[in-house]
């Protein structure tokens, strides 16, 4: 690693064991990471077959469908900011092998649920000790890498989410074909087991050597907030609305406190998060394009599955074989992403990526039962070069904007900030899909017996299911749920384009342009007498 002239010549911040072996552990890392990915990707494919009745699957509701991904993501997101505190206090290795053995522990029990209620539970378990995986990766990567070679290293690191969106819906394909539901979620088990054994052997412990006093007010406030938050965004997908009591009171009641939390934070002496580092226009342009950058594509994502199985015919493993190339698209395009921000700078990069996905998202709107598949694949390639250029300068500009002693507070934000736009994108967009289907399909229930006629007008699948239980006069009925939903996904898309155009719109306003050019004698190294470690 070069030494800029003139600066004094200070030991390394990384050990020289820790140095040596630093793309190991980032292997082991992208391993963990990778666990938690697999799991949500594997789910994506596999909705449809839990929805069917035993013994293919539990009978779950749309509605139960939704909370078996969402009580995931409502533990997640409540605590992953005190998870990155913790891990930055106590040590995040210690952090990482407990998350993940709760994630394991979770993953058997959900294989053996036996009613959607267990499957929720169990998932939320499993968002429990994901808390505590997710920033401890980022942190821990954070700390075994010089600020030089930490691009390339986020860009690796966010590459490993293109691999776990490529071998979750395989995989969820293939084991769906050839064994029962709960598969998919016991095969995280021996996957644990390894990153486990592979943690404590090479992972080194770190921690911030001068964590200050506790903010336990602070923490506390943060995962009421939180939590009341994501549930008003989960309640009002649940509803399609965000008009009712039930909605808008934990929507009120989460931003009311934190508010406080902002406030308190402010004001304390020893605070849990520096609130200043928001007034930098680069940390909260960064920050809010992980929010709309996942609100657009989580949307998408959750009825992409239901376009491709139930409208289209395909099974588990055929989606997820489609969903390939915006996989290998984040794999080839994400590590390689800071040589495109050393050249053009991140403002442009960035813009340039969300305007790839807002393109790929508003190319829904095209689409149709009959859409040749060349097409899908194009498309999904787009969204993940798009994803690939976004995702790793903005991670960047979050992570080194942060001390290396706070980098598990600095994870917990980007992280917190991503699944709370992930959370609003499915329940916002969700709401979008099923308010226009329930519109669309009404008009076409007139030979539906009353009883199930509600039921019939929740979704496609509970449209398919009925039409299925007519014989043969549900034909036509099946007919109009194909026309039907394909028009509310034309509406959806469009309107998370729409969010995608305002990410690219924030990013290209508040991100920095491109860097300065470099004196190269100024990054001379100088001849002090010690040796300079090459990284």
């Amino acid at each position: 690693m070069s030494i800029p002239s003139g600066a004094p010549v200070a030991a390394p911040r990384v050990p020289e064991a820790v140095h040596r072996r630093r793309w190991a552990i980032l292997g082991v890392l992208m391993f963990s990471l990778l666990i938690v990915v697999l799991d949500n990707s594997i789910l994506n494919v596999a909705v449809k077959t839990i929805a069917s009745p035993a013994p293919t699957g539990i009978g779950a509701t749309q509605s139960e469908l939704e909370w078996a991904i969402n009580s995931y993501t409502l533990v997640f997101a409540g605590l992953l900011f005190t998870a990155g505190l913790l891990g930055d206090r106590i040590g995040r290795k210690k952090v990482l092998l407990a998350g993940i053995l709760v994630f394991g522990i979770g993953s058997a029990l959900a294989a053996l649920s036996s009613s959607p209620g267990e499957l929720i539970t169990w998932r939320a378990l499993m968002g429990f000790g994901a808390a505590f995986v997710m920033p401890a990766t980022l942190a821990v990567l954070m700390n075994v890498f010089e600020r030089d070679e930490q691009p390339k290293a986020i860009g690796i690191w966010a590459g490993s989410v293109g691999l776990g969106i490529a071998i979750g819906p395989i995989t969820g394909g293939l084991l769906l074909e050839h064994f029962w539901w709960g598969s998919i979620f016991l095969v995280n088990v021996p996957v644990v087991v390894v990153a486990l054994i592979a943690m404590a052997v090479l992972v080194p412990d770190s921690k911030d050597p001068a964590p200050g006093r506790v903010d336990p007010f602070g923490v506390v406030l943060s995962i009421i907030g939180l939590v009341l938050l994501v549930y008003g965004i989960i309640r009002g997908g649940e509803l399609a609305s965000f008009t009712d009591v039930t909605v808008l009171a934990p929507l009120i009641g989460g931003l009311l406190v934190l508010t406080g939390f902002v406030w308190h934070e402010k004001r304390s002496s020893h605070p849990s998060i520096d609130i200043s580092y928001f007034r930098k226009p680069a940390f909260s342009a960064a920050v809010a394009a992980i929010a709309l950058v996942f609100f657009a594509l989580m949307g998408v994502t959750f009825f992409s599955a239901f376009y491709l199985q139930s409208v289209r015919g395909y099974t588990a493993l055929e989606s997820g074989l489609l969903i390939l190339p915006l996989a290998a698209a984040q794999m080839i395009f994400a590590p390689r992403a800071r040589l495109v921000v050393d050249r053009f700078g991140a403002r442009a990069v960035c813009t340039a990526g969300m305007l790839l996905v807002a393109v790929g998202l508003a190319a829904f709107a095209l689409f149709d039962a009959g859409t040749p598949l060349w097409v899908l694949c194009l498309v999904f390639f787009v969204q993940g070069t798009g994803m690939a250029h976004i995702m790793p300068p903005v991670t960047v500009a979050v992570m080194q904007a942060l001390p290396r002693e706070r980098a598990g507070s600095g994870s917990a934000i980007n992280n917190t900030f991503r699944q709370v736009g992930g959370a609003l994108g499915i329940a916002v967009l969700g709401s979008v899909l099923s308010t226009v289907y329930r519109g669309d399909i009404e008009g076409h229930l007139d030979g539906v017996p009353a009883a199930a006629r509600d039921v019939a007008g929740e979704s496609i699948e509970a449209t398919l299911g009925v039409a299925e239980k007519l014989g043969p006069a549900g034909k036509p009925l099946v007919a109009a749920a194909n026309d039907a939903f394909i028009g509310a996904m034309h509406v959806t898309a469009l309107g998370s384009a729409a969010v995608a155009l305002v990410g690219a719109a924030v990013v290209a306003l508040f991100l920095p342009g491109r860097p300065a050019v470099r004196d190269e004698r100024a990054e001379a190294p100088q001849d002090t007498g010690e040796p300079v470690r090459q990284s």
